[in-house]
């Protein structure tokens, strides 16, 4: 199968002239190629119909014929828009959105965004479709915050797609006013609809609002996600790390499977999509906090936080030396990385080697078809001694002998500190000075000194709201208990 797009350098699907069967033999050798030295790499999961799989198109306007605006994609390194009516990787119900989106902007008359000369209205449009359920949303991104007859537009739109057998769930408008190639902006009005959409993965039900990270495959990322919790190899007793989290779908799929979840994510906006997903699907073991996840993986394992198994989903940029130096300092039992770039993949791998894991077999998957781009589920497992060392030790005085006093008082010197609890804190306050602190004034206190809180998320969250801060008797009390039970 051929696309005419492909002669006026699209790019958009480099492999398009390429049988299937020989695109996936090329991609399940690269893999081999970059990590096969660390372990076995097993056949590629390719797709039965590798058509119309994007649940995702970001089209740009630009002018047409007669004075019309038109919408497409962009050359390869370029900005010349190629319009396209339909295309071989989009959902057809996506393809027949946009011809209606184009057929209500020119009917209100809106002019495409010329970015040379800053004028225009309308830059962008980004479609998505929840395939489960069939939900669509349009997202029209402009240059201003004002949409000329925006409920006319509305309108128009609903009807130009019902009379192409679409049915739109949501409409909201995007503003992005800046010189940028990015996208979307920051400020967004719903016009039509709740401003999201939902769709079904794994058995969860998941709410996509604009920039929500969401998979744009949905077939191949229920084979992805199936591969990495089959992996994880849960039992129900494990705490499990989902770092790079984004909206928590490979921890909520886990979450069935583990005792306790916690998903960590730089994108506050996914953040909050996570925290909802799990409450909409009634997911009660499961929390997410929008950090970095190299800093906070990095205090977490500082202050003696543990995971049995950690999900790495890290961006195409592959993960950190300190990221990866915090995850062998948590001393999880297995790690499952998710890649999607098995170059970076190759080089996170030594890393992890290194530092005593073992990878245990590689499972390329072809998320992204007719396009050069592989994912790949590996689970690592830690590396098991190669040899042992016998050695007799004879108790008792005299020479050669160990003295068992000095045993005992080694023993005694590294004794495990008993871990301090906030209760206690409060306890010893109350006792000493006969006034009672809040659980979120110690964290206010512990934060401010730099000290590790995530033994108390809950006090965590609440620093987050609203409230006065202790006065500086309370301050100093709580420094006094600190100081008494030795963690400053």
């Amino acid at each position: 199968m051929d696309c005419k797009l492909r002669a006026k350098n699209c790019g958009g699907c480099p492999l398009l002239g390429l049988d299937y069967a020989e695109q996936l033999k090329q991609k399940e050798e690269k893999v081999r190629a970059l990590v096969g030295k660390y372990g076995p790499v097993h056949p590629i999961r390719g797709m039965e119909q590798p058509y119309h799989y994007r649940n995702k198109v970001i089209s740009a306007f630009a002018p047409g014929f007669g004075g019309k605006l038109t919408s497409g994609i962009y050359a390869t390194n370029s900005h010349k828009v190629l319009p396209v009516e339909s295309c071989l990787l989009q959902d057809e119900v996506l393809d027949k959105t946009m011809q209606a989106v184009r057929a209500a902007a020119n009917a209100c008359r809106y002019q495409p965004y010329d970015e040379d000369k800053g004028t225009g209205l309308v830059r962008h449009c980004l479609l998505r479709r929840g395939v489960a359920t069939g939900q669509v949303m349009v997202v029209l991104v402009t240059a201003q915050p004002v949409l000329p007859g925006a409920k006319n537009f509305v309108k128009a739109l609903l009807a130009e797609a019902a009379q192409r057998g679409v049915t739109v769930t949501t409409v909201v408008q995007n503003v992005n006013s800046r010189k940028t190639s990015v996208v979307l902006g920051e400020a967004e009005k719903v016009l039509y609809g709740k401003g999201f959409i939902l769709d079904t993965l794994c058995g969860k039900t998941y709410a996509i609002s604009p920039r929500s990270f969401y998979q744009v495959n949905p077939a191949q990322t229920a084979v992805l996600y199936g591969l990495a919790v089959e992996a994880a190899k849960l039992t129900g007793k494990e705490v499990v790390l989902d770092a790079y989290c984004g909206i928590g779908t490979i921890g909520l799929t886990a979450a069935d499977h583990a005792k306790q979840v916690v998903g960590v994510e730089l994108n506050r906006d996914a953040v909050q999509d996570a925290i909802g997903n799990a409450r909409h699907n009634g997911v009660k073991n499961a929390r997410f906090f929008a950090a970095d996840a190299t800093r906070w993986i990095g205090e977490a394992a500082a202050a003696g936080e543990k995971a049995d198994v950690i999900f790495m989903d890290p961006p195409r940029e592959g993960s950190t030396p300190e990221f990866l130096a915090s995850v062998a300092r948590m001393a999880p039992k297995r790690v499952v990385y998710v890649s999607c770039n098995p170059v970076t993949l190759a080089r996170d791998l030594a890393t992890l080697t290194k530092l005593g894991y073992k990878a245990e077999g590689f499972t390329p998957v072809d998320m992204f078809p007719h396009t050069e781009h592989v994912e790949t589920v590996v689970l690592l497992s830690h590396k098991k001694a190669d040899s042992y060392i016998h050695i007799d030790v004879e108790f008792g005085e005299g020479e050669g002998k160990i003295p068992v006093d000095s045993i005992a008082k080694r023993a005694e010197a590294y004794k495990p500190k008993e871990k301090v609890t906030y209760k206690m804190i409060k306890e010893y306050i109350e006792a000493k000075y006969g006034f009672k602190v809040h659980t979120a004034y110690i964290a206010e206190v512990k934060r401010n000194l730099g000290l590790p809180m995530y033994d108390a998320p809950n006090a965590v969250e609440e620093l987050k709201q609203p409230r006065k801060h202790p006065t500086p008797e309370k301050v100093e009390a709580i420094k006094d208990a600190l100081r008494y039970f030795a963690v400053i």
